[in-house]
């Protein structure tokens, strides 16, 4: 089925993990996917791989955190693919976990929630103006269970996901009336690069926590994405999707 066929779909933290899945499985739906990310050889490996696909892909480096670099980032996309319909917010951090909240330094509490929360809203800001020039637009928010029901030993990460639901509350309700709607996923813990690299303890404690007993797959969440950025979910706008195998359940 090719949902998206004719459309361009921008996927920040693209160049791996969850927002790599993502890409292909809206590249494999028709999508022309731009991959946007700070790592050029990242970039350039998940190129080879959506080319191998056969998804047409271009891939671009900017830190979403610097507004200039994301704006000229959307409108170099913007002019070459003629519009946007999909704006997919992938790029986050945990930064440092297992810890409680004396223990937190604040450089670290910034660097996450600046990354995470303020990169998105930069994101979100860029493409906005062409989705209300057009009168449509899908966004989709990666946010976390842990912005939901928090996660002992993740601070910062799990303030920022809150954040991010918030703001996905506000926007969905700020242009419900546009043809563009905004809604985020809320993942329990998924293997990936990201999550390989928290100390055990952190992953274990999360997945215990989970009733299906098991991590999920990054294919689990591209499908629930994919419905998302699709014109079928068009009565659904500042809602939080649940994918975490039981953990919330609202």
């Amino acid at each position: 089925m090719k949902r998206f066929e004719g459309q361009t779909a921008i996927v920040t933290g693209g160049a791996q993990g969850i927002g790599l899945g993502i890409a292909r499985r809206l590249g494999a739906e028709g999508a022309a996917i731009a991959l946007l990310d700070i790592s050029a050889p990242q970039l350039a490996e998940a190129q080879k791989l959506l080319a191998a696909d056969k998804i047409a892909c271009t891939s671009h480096v900017a830190d979403v955190t610097q507004q200039g670099a994301v704006d000229g980032a959307m409108r170099s996309i913007v002019e070459r693919a003629g519009q946007v319909e999909i704006l997919v917010t992938a790029a986050g951090i945990t930064g440092k976990t297992n810890l409680k909240t004396h223990e937190v330094n604040p450089m670290d509490f910034d660097r996450v929630l600046n990354l995470n929360v303020k990169g998105m809203f930069l994101c979100v800001r860029a493409v906005l103006p062409y989705m209300l020039k057009a009168g449509y637009g899908r966004i989709v928010n990666i946010a976390s269970i842990s912005g939901k029901d928090g996660n002992a030993g993740m601070l910062a990460y799990s303030t920022s996901k809150a954040a991010v639901i918030g703001m996905t509350k506000v926007i969905g309700k700020e242009y419900a009336e546009t043809g563009i709607t905004c809604n985020a996923v809320a993942p329990a813990v998924v293997r990936t690069a990201m999550v390989a690299a928290l100390p055990e303890e952190q992953v274990r404690y999360m997945t215990d926590k989970i009733p299906m007993r098991r991590t999920g797959e990054i294919a689990e969440i591209a499908a629930v994405v994919a419905f998302i950025a699709s014109r079928e979910c068009s009565f659904t706008t500042g809602f939080t999707f649940d994918a975490s195998g039981g953990r919330a359940v609202y």
